[in-house]
């Protein structure tokens, strides 16, 4: 077995090799013919988290600023959401950019994704009040930030029904909505940032309502250990029940099922039972239970999550009760999961 300081030095490797120049990171292979060699928001935010628990402030400003220069190239359309609460997607902030030139791509993507505004602005406000990092430098950043407060106000996002973290059915999402009430009470940290009480309070109430479901129509997702972990939005009695869901009906030898039924990468040529088994299910398990202070859970979690690495690295699924892994290969989000669970273990579990 790699040593401990080897593991993150071989993941480390293999996830910053997927930034590009402009400091965006792809979803996976720069090469990649399934389109994951394109940027998207949320992947930005989960890929930075190794960079950010190792120290790496460069790599991580570098992504922030990029993030930033996108909604500014970008700010038109951010308006005329502000000015009118959109009607249709393609009015809403999309979900995935150019990383080359940040242009948005404009075939029809569920880009009702109101959970990635909701992560880019809880770790804005993260990174300058707790960890003391300067991310928000002009005033064209910080106008922009508070347009994508205005942004969420507008679209209602507590009642807004969008695609949510796997861009899919739209609904009101458990997910979605903590992400934002994370975000929105992150950045209202910041001095020059203006968040009004009741946008986060009417967040809070529909959370509320909704826990421990995801949604109307599904009783548990992965996507809920978001609000555990990076988010810390939960009550102890919220995140409990959200994980012995979890783990009971999603959680897999080789990863952790999105949520029952789910089409994406099913075996099952009519789509029920036999669901992908998504990797990063068991690093985000390992995290959150080191983090509550439950070691033994989380070493076994290390465990079984060290199966997953592969020769290229760690893939974003295991086909159902196989060994055999999708051409997504390494997922970046899986990468950075996999880093921060075996910082937070911080080599004791490993041989180092």
């Amino acid at each position: 077995m790699l040593k401990y300081a080897e593991l993150m030095k071989q993941h480390l490797g293999i996830l910053k090799n997927l930034q590009y120049e402009s400091g965006l990171f792809a979803a996976s292979k720069k090469e990649s013919s399934t389109g994951y060699n394109k940027s998207w928001l949320r992947d930005n935010f989960y890929e930075c988290l190794a960079f950010e628990v190792i120290g790496d402030w460069d790599t991580v400003g570098k992504t922030y600023e990029a993030l930033l220069k996108i909604f500014l190239k970008h700010e038109y359309k951010i308006d005329h959401a502000i000015s009118q609460k959109p009607k249709f997607k393609h009015e809403y902030i999309h979900a995935r950019f150019d990383p080359k030139n940040f242009d948005e791509f404009w075939e029809d993507w569920g880009n009702k994704q109101n959970d990635s505004i909701g992560a880019i602005l809880f770790r804005i406000g993260e990174l300058e009040h707790h960890h003391k990092r300067s991310i928000l430098r002009t005033p064209d950043q910080v106008r922009i930030v508070n347009k994508l407060v205005k942004y969420l106000a507008s679209i209602e996002y507590w009642h807004d029904l969008d695609s949510g973290m796997w861009e899919e059915d739209e609904e009101v999402h458990a997910s979605s909505v903590g992400a934002c009430v994370a975000g929105l009470k992150a950045i209202s940290r910041l001095k020059d940032i203006d968040v009004p009480d009741e946008l986060i309070r009417h967040g809070e109430e529909t959370l509320n309502h909704l826990l421990p479901r995801e949604s109307k129509k599904k009783f548990v997702d992965l996507s809920l250990l978001s609000l555990i972990f990076p988010y810390d939005i939960v009550t102890p009695k919220q995140r409990d029940e959200i994980l012995t869901n979890v783990e009971y009906l999603l959680l897999k030898k080789m990863g952790v099922i999105r949520y029952k039924n789910d089409h994406y990468y099913n075996k099952n040529p009519d789509g029920y039972s036999e669901e992908a088994e998504w990797t990063f299910g068991l690093s985000w398990l390992a995290i959150i239970y080191e983090r509550m202070g439950n070691r033994k859970k989380a070493e076994k979690f290390i465990e079984r999550m060290m199966k997953t690495q592969t020769e290229s690295g760690i893939p974003e699924l295991f086909f159902s009760n196989s060994k055999k892994f999708n051409e997504n290969n390494p997922l970046g989000w899986s990468e950075s999961l996999f880093i921060v669970a075996l910082h937070e273990m911080n080599g004791k579990f490993l041989n180092q």
